[in-house]
């Protein structure tokens, strides 16, 4: 008996070392060698941070590209998805008021032509990008709000869409946040 005690207490203490100590180090280091070195790819305008790349914001103003719906309000410290499945009538209703409010502000799109990205919310409910067909639908309404050339925005629209991860791994997409910003600078 005194054998497997000792035994336990053994493995306990590797495990704390391991577990509460060498990993939380290893991962805060890896993190002090990626972008923003463990805080974040910070996005400042004018030396003030107005948002992080990796975090979905709300936008609801007409003049501006309208990001993925979020599940949490985008709120990053309750980070989660919906539990609702497709055949759930709350999920379904509140997908078609968000096809409804899609079609109302961009009357020239057809409900078919509407991006699953942009009334359905990701898996962490902060999504910061939108497909390039999300920000696509959208240039006809931002131009004639700011009475800008559609082809100015859908330039925009180009160079800020990054394609798939690794040239093969999922579709194009563009920061939001980012895409907003540049277009605040455009004239």
């Amino acid at each position: 008996m005194k054998k497997y005690i000792i035994q336990s207490i053994r493995l306990t203490l590797v495990l704390i070392v391991l577990l509460c100590i060498l990993y939380p180090l290893s991962i805060a280091l890896a993190g002090k060698f990626s972008i923003g070195n463990g805080g974040g790819e910070k996005i400042t305008k004018n030396g003030k941070v107005v948002g992080y790349a990796l975090l979905g914001q709300s936008f609801t103003s007409p003049e501006y590209f309208w990001g993925r719906p979020s599940a949490v309000g985008y709120n990053a410290a309750g980070s989660a998805g919906s539990n609702k499945g497709p055949s759930n009538e709350d999920y379904l209703k509140e997908v078609s008021n968000r096809i409804d409010t899609l079609l109302k502000y961009n009357p020239t799109i057809k409900k078919a032509g509407i991006p699953a990205d942009m009334v359905t919310a990701s898996g962490s409910g902060l999504d910061p990008n939108i497909s390039e067909q999300g920000a696509i639908i959208q240039i006809k309404r931002i131009a004639a709000i700011r009475k800008i050339d559609e082809r100015k925005i859908a330039e925009l629209v180009v160079k800020n869409t990054k394609g798939p991860f690794l040239g093969m791994f999922g579709p194009s997409s563009v920061n939001v946040l980012k895409l907003n910003l540049a277009l605040d600078e455009l004239k």
